[in-house]
């Protein structure tokens, strides 16, 4: 039996129209060969610290770390577990890589007409250089080829830096992440220019579990005791001029509405000591965020930092603290 091809015309995402379709091939060859500028992203930038790193197995790739994957899935009834996750972090996962991914080839078929089988089916034939099809047929044969691949020096995340011509590289950072990582790369002397995003809303949205240990570790790296909202924004200051000397450019925040208004000092300290109290409401926590995001603009105004801004993302998911709530959702 002959595996199925992938077949992917280059005009495959043009208007189906002649004249319409000669325009799109025309402003797309305009700018096919520029290089990449990419202000947002979710590339772990550890992966850029040492040459000789590799993006490990086709799993620890393409399934482990792709909530658009391993989510798809987990809506059609496949536990986390047996795609190597720990819903809590702190339970058992399925660890044979290859098992998992066979389970994710036999269920290929669900990323049809999807964004992410789109650009899947781009990866594997155009940048990995796999021919067929995946499906539980080809499963084995496809990991095999790409362990291969992604142990080789042509595929180390640096390599593909290179080869895929991106001129900046903009990571997506939390207000407390220590950005060592990014540090690492400086010190090293690689040319590639990967760069931090400031994003605060891992103290800024008063509800989101661990905030308050979060609130005690941004304490710990600014040197400022973090107990009242003037200390916050203070605080908050001081990350941002550290980012910006490890080439940030932009901060990033996300939310569920993008609704503002703004608090007195006072009201926003005032709710600010609930939540160090644990005694924050679900408005207390939408009034703080909304005042933040008008707080962010003022410091982006006064920094030259801009501010990026995506909203009203909701995913059907499990309520928090329920068996099958997974960290990080």
């Amino acid at each position: 039996m002959t595996n199925e091809k992938w077949h992917l015309p280059a005009d495959r995402y043009f208007d189906p129209n002649p004249t319409q379709r000669r325009v799109a091939r025309e402003l797309y060859e305009s700018v096919a060969d520029l290089p990449f500028i990419c202000p947002h992203g979710h590339v772990d930038p550890s992966l850029f610290t040492d040459a000789n790193a590799t993006f490990g197995t086709p799993a620890d790739l393409l399934i482990i770390p792709d909530h658009y994957v391993f989510r798809m899935l987990y809506s059609q009834g496949i536990p986390l577990e047996s795609l190597g996750i720990s819903p809590l972090g702190d339970g058992p996962a399925e660890g044979d890589h290859c098992q998992i991914w066979q389970l994710f080839a036999e269920h290929f078929y669900l990323f049809r007409g999807t964004p992410t089988g789109l650009w899947m089916a781009y990866m594997f034939d155009q940048v990995l250089g796999v021919k067929e099809k995946l499906n539980g047929e080809t499963a084995q044969t496809i990991y095999d080829q790409l362990k291969t691949r992604l142990a080789s020096p042509e595929f180390r995340p640096r390599a593909l830096f290179e080869r895929f011509n991106i001129e900046v590289l903009c990571t997506t950072d939390f207000a407390t992440d220590s950005l060592e990582h990014h540090q690492a790369i400086r010190d090293s002397g690689w040319a590639g220019d990967i760069r931090p995003t400031f994003r605060p809303d891992d103290v800024i949205h008063l509800e989101r579990p661990g905030w308050r240990a979060r609130i005690d570790k941004l304490s710990d790296l600014t040197g400022i005791e973090v107990g009242s909202y003037s200390a916050l924004i203070q605080a908050l200051e001081k990350r941002r001029v550290f980012f910006k000397s490890l080439g940030a450019v932009a901060t990033d925040s996300d939310g569920t509405t993008l609704t503002t208004g703004e608090l007195t000092p006072l009201e926003a300290d005032v709710i600010f000591q609930r939540a160090l109290n644990g005694q924050v409401t679900r408005q207390d926590a939408a009034r703080f965020f909304g005042h933040m995001l008008m707080e962010s603009a003022r410091m982006s105004i006064e920094d030259g930092l801009v501010m990026q801004v995506h909203f009203g993302s909701f995913r059907n998911q499990p309520a928090i603290g329920s068996r099958d709530w997974w960290h990080g959702a």
